[in-house]
């Protein structure tokens, strides 16, 4: 077992090469199972039992995780890394094929390794006699494995139901996506999901003990919503290379430059991140968050060099947006360098693509009210005017 923290989490190895974490949020769900079991008159064994049961539930959680990351890889797509989280694990995927029968097959692996558990569990629970309460309806007095196997059960129907962010709604879009384009399939499932939310809602509020359906309702709408965006987005940027939408008339610092220079120029101008250049080279990149970290240490008059990024990537200024967008966005990066010919020109940014993607959005309902006026073209720092 490793470890290493990442972004608030505990590594605990890896399966296939694909690194395994526990959020640290998971232990503030350890101690409500072992408060709700002692505040009830359980002993120290009885909560040692339930937490051994919520662990079993998301190492079967970690698996069905795994079946999307394993067939993902069948179709060249990597996998980040999966991480547990309280309300269940999250495997992500560089990417989703848009491929509808890919699509699919990823979307169904999941759901598949719940079936298999399933009907290994309870086939288990009957070969070795312990049965008998298997069939009372109790989840309570049900043996332990016969359990598991209900959860596993549980957790198959509740993925599939054809809403975002669940499986069950990229089935759906997967199906759609045999008759409609990519995006308008992901605009039925999302309104067809955000409609189921809106059921769930009226059910948790005006049937009694269903409460938990309004967190499902929210949940639910909110994943439609985010996934129909992120589709429309790359949908807009799809095809458009990185200088159209790069911020040219940014300042670049010299890796001999202090922090005090540095802070100069971050109160002199509206821009946050500084590219560190030598001779129009790319060298590393110094973020406000750095910055500002170094400065509240003393080191005023260290040089830049000492505290920039080196791990960031620089981007081609005739690469895909669609492909830089999707790398800023794994690499928690609000800002890019940009080259040409290896040649520093400027920099990409979260916010100025956010301002192309609104820009684009406007003209297109201009063109659809009849009002157009000119397109898009690259202003004199490379901004979308």
């Amino acid at each position: 077992m490793g470890g290493s923290l990442k972004l608030g989490s505990l590594k605990l190895g890896s399966v296939a090469g694909i690194g395994i974490f526990v959020h640290w949020t998971f232990s503030i769900l350890i101690a409500w199972v072992l408060y709700a079991q002692f505040s009830h008159g359980g002993d120290l064994a009885a909560g040692l039992k339930a937490v051994t049961f919520v662990i079993a539930i998301f190492a079967c959680v970690v698996l069905h995780e795994l079946g999307h990351a394993l067939t993902a890889r069948r179709f060249g797509i990597r996998t980040l890394d999966i991480t547990i989280l309280p309300i269940g694990g999250l495997a992500r995927l560089e990417r989703m094929p848009e491929d509808p029968k890919q699509e699919l097959l990823v979307a169904l692996a999941g759901p598949a390794v719940n079936l298999v558990i399933a009907v290994a569990l309870g086939g288990l629970v009957l070969i070795v006699g312990l049965g008998s309460s298997w069939w009372s309806g109790n989840f309570l007095t049900m043996p332990l494995l016969a359990q598991l196997a209900a959860v596993n059960v549980a957790l198959l129907l509740f993925n599939l139901i054809p809403a975002f962010p669940m499986d069950g709604g990229r089935v759906l879009r997967a199906l759609l996506a045999t008759r409609f384009d990519y995006n308008q399939a992901t605009q039925i499932a999302a309104r067809v999901g955000q409609s189921l939310a809106i059921g769930f809602a009226i059910v948790g509020l005006f049937v009694p003990g269903q409460f938990m359906l309004l967190f499902i309702a929210l949940f639910v709408y909110l994943g439609a919503q985010a996934e129909a965006q992120q589709v429309e987005t790359r949908s807009t940027i799809r095809g458009v290379p990185v200088r159209t939408v790069v911020i040219g008339e940014s300042r670049a610092l010299a890796p001999t430059d202090t922090l005090t220079h540095a802070a100069s120029q971050l109160l002199a101008t509206s821009q946050i991140d500084f590219p560190v250049a030598a001779d129009g080279r790319v060298l590393g990149l110094l973020t406000r968050h750095d910055l500002i970290r170094a400065l509240a240490a003393g080191r005023r008059d260290d040089a830049v060099a000492n505290v920039m990024r080196r791990d960031l990537p620089v981007i081609e200024d005739d690469a895909p947006l669609e492909e830089t967008f999707r790398r800023m966005q794994e690499l928690g990066t609000s800002t890019l360098p940009v080259v040409h010919q290896g040649r520093l020109t400027g920099i990409i940014t979260l916010e100025n693509i956010g301002e192309y993607l609104m820009l684009r959005s406007a003209l297109e309902d201009a063109a659809s009210a009849g009002t157009a006026g000119q397109p898009l073209a690259r202003g004199g720092n490379g901004s979308p005017r």
